[in-house]
């Protein structure tokens, strides 16, 4: 029985990895591959049954699970993080969750015939969308930014918020079973003990990481460890109010000032991968395929209810004085898959309430992974098509991501930022990152190809990827982790290699592609110009001054970096690339000599110039003096010849009298 526990606990794992791999490579929510193992080694096959393999540790299990995922995603509820995200965010988070519960809540009880707690419940769990199905979406139908960045939004601050509105319900109905105990009495001390222990919890915790008292290699598993602790400790304290007491514990660390969680939240969502992974399989192994159909025309019309009215209604209602459009509105209404959190905690919840026997509980599950499977399904098949037929596609993404934010990079930034092309500026370094804050430059402070930038690094618009850091072992995993994601021509970086051992050299392959500026371009080189007074400049190429004029003005050693076409191409100068074309608008770093250059050659200008403007003069001057000439030798001939004319006349008159 342990040789199959351990079997079975390995496979999972492997199976955990493909699944997650298989979505990555079909830019498709993990969640799917996931859902399809777990029914086809369950209900299908009947190889993996959950029940029967793990007994009485199935429970803990989950229940532990769960905990993880729902602190992980409290770690990420931060408040100034809403109101930064505009009003439709703050709006679908608070007003559209409540009309989605009460839309989803009342069909469920009108349609299936369930009481009004079990509706309650289900409505509180299938209101959370969850970045894990969203940002797979996302990459995959590419709409505008804003959209993108509400959804995403959405997806990350409301699980934490439908979870501890699930909790809370839940927790209303274990209470007001037991007859025993006044409802409002036992349900007012299990808030009190989740809110009050969950505070003290993450205030405590917090103070230790913002004091040190830890070394760095136990930060991350103290955390874990005290928050798993605290979970165990308020169950016995209070039946049930361990999910309310971690939900609440994570949303004060993340809210804390002066504590770092980063790392801590990088660690949980590595963990939670894994966690999420390996529970969906086995929740969906112990689904019963005929609970699901059992639930009829009735789950049909609470699929529908859920995706074609309560989301339309919330985000109607929730756009009410915003700058959307109706195209957009309608976008939004058709995007919202239900995720791995609704699936976890139902499990969890219906296992808790079929052992005290209440009504309904069974049916709970199946419901959820109804509204899990159609929402995914339906939207992921069709949102693509949805988007264009409304026009909110985004057009060619010809964003920048620049990773490493040296002083080179921000100036970078800045004029394309003034350009109005959108640039996103990541680094490991906190204080580059507050130099370019301090420039209103959008920013990620972390390593881009991580976990976390993942899912809340906002990628849309972003169409290509500047890899400027001097991190020498960081930036190839940087560059193939977003050759996977762009592709190979999108990704460019600078000649950082040096003449070394052979253990310190890298694939031929790789250094290949490192020609961003031109071959012999380095990160050195371009620190070194930088601290030497270079500048950047933006030059427009016409035919009146082409790029041969650019040359003879700056010389050879003016560096070409980027170019804007017309049409508002941007064109990333690499490798040898010499042909620039009139009426681009050409970004170069201009080092010191260029600059010396520049001055000679507008020195020389002038002084030609005003060679020329005086020989102008001295040409008009002399001019001027020989039609002054001309004009006084017309006056003279003219003269002359009024007097001949008057001595004619005089002697016409003389010969006259003398003939009378």
């Amino acid at each position: 029985m342990v040789e199959q526990i351990t079997g079975m606990l390995a496979l999972i794992g492997v199976l955990s990895l493909f699944c997650q791999w298989l979505g990555w490579k079909l830019r498709l929510p993990a969640i799917l591959p996931l859902l399809l193992c777990g029914l086809t080694l369950g209900p299908g096959l009947g190889f993996l049954n959950p029940d029967v393999i793990f007994g009485n540790l199935l429970f803990p299990i989950i229940s532990l699970g769960v905990a993880v995922i729902l602190f992980e995603g409290a770690l990420t509820l931060n408040f100034k993080e809403i109101k930064d995200h505009g009003r439709m965010v703050t709006h679908l988070v608070t007003i559209g969750t409540v009309i989605t519960w009460a839309c989803i809540s009342t069909a469920t009880f009108y349609l299936l015939d369930f009481s009004w707690e079990i509706a309650l419940l289900f409505g509180a769990l299938v209101v959370v969308t969850g970045p894990t199905v969203i940002v797979p979406m996302l990459r995959s139908v590419r709409p505008k930014s804003q959209l993108a960045s509400i959804l995403r939004w959405e997806g990350i601050v409301i699980d934490p918020i439908g979870a501890l509105l699930a909790v809370l319900v839940f927790e209303y109905i274990t209470v007001s079973g037991d007859p025993t105990t006044h409802v409002l009495y036992a349900l007012g001390s299990m808030l009190s003990l989740g809110l009050g222990l969950g505070a003290a919890a993450g205030y405590l915790t917090g103070q230790i990481l913002r004091r040190n008292l830890l070394p760095h290699y136990l930060r991350n598993t103290a955390v874990l460890t005290l928050m798993l602790g605290i979970f165990v400790g308020s169950n016995l304290l209070q039946e049930e109010s361990g999910l309310l007491t971690v939900t609440v514990m994570g949303i004060w660390l993340a809210n804390m000032r002066g504590v770092d969680i980063a790392e801590i939240l990088e660690f949980k969502e590595t963990l939670t991968v894994l966690l999420i992974s390996a529970l969906f399989i086995l929740l969906a192994a112990r689904l019963d395929s005929n609970a699901m159909l059992d639930l009829g025309w009735g789950g049909l019309g609470v699929l529908a209810v859920t995706m074609l009215l309560a989301r339309p209604l919330s985000i109607w209602v929730s756009g009410i004085g915003t700058s959307l459009s109706r195209a957009d509105k309608w976008f939004l209404c058709w995007i919202a898959p239900r995720g791995i959190v609704a699936a976890a905690v139902s499990s969890l919840f219906a296992i808790k309430l079929e052992a005290n026997n209440v009504q309904g509980a069974d049916a709970i599950v199946p419901l959820v992974f109804l509204i899990i499977i159609g929402t995914v399904v339906i939207q992921s098949l069709t949102a693509g098509r949805w988007a264009r037929f409304l026009g909110v596609k985004a057009d060619s993404a010809q964003g920048l991501l620049i990773f490493g934010a040296s002083k080179f990079s921000r100036e970078l930034a800045k004029i394309l930022k003034a350009k109005d092309i959108k640039v996103l500026l990541a680094d490991n370094n906190w204080d580059n990152i507050r130099l370019a804050r301090m420039d209103n430059i959008p920013v990620y402070f972390g390593n881009p190809a991580s976990e976390h930038a993942e899912t809340y690094m906002d990628l849309t618009g972003i169409g290509r990827v500047l890899i400027i850091s001097p991190y020498r072992q960081l930036n190839p995993l940087v560059s193939f982790h977003f050759q996977d994601f762009f592709g190979t021509k999108k990704v460019f970086g600078l000649n950082n290699t040096e003449v070394g051992s052979a253990r310190h050299q890298l694939s031929e392959s790789y250094k290949q592609r490192l020609c961003l500026f031109g071959d012999a371009v380095s990160y050195a080189k371009i620190a070194s110009l930088m601290a030497r007074g270079a500048q950047l400049k933006v030059t427009n190429l016409t035919e009146n001054f082409s790029f041969e004029h650019f040359r003879k003005r700056y010389g050879e050693t003016a560096m070409p970096l980027v170019y804007l076409t017309k049409e508002g191409k941007v064109v990333v100068v690499s490798g040898n690339d010499t042909v620039f074309p009139n009426g681009i608008e050409l970004i170069s770093l201009l080092p010191i000599e260029a600059l010396e250059e520049a001055k000679v050659q507008q020195a020389i200008a002038e002084r030609e110039a005003q060679e020329a403007q005086e020989k102008a003069a001295a040409e008009a001057a002399l001019a001027k003096v020989k039609a002054e000439e001309e004009a006084e030798q017309l006056r003279l001939e003219k003269s002359d010849a009024n007097t001949v004319i008057n001595d004619e006349a005089d002697k016409g008159v003389v010969d006259n009298m003398i003939k009378s």
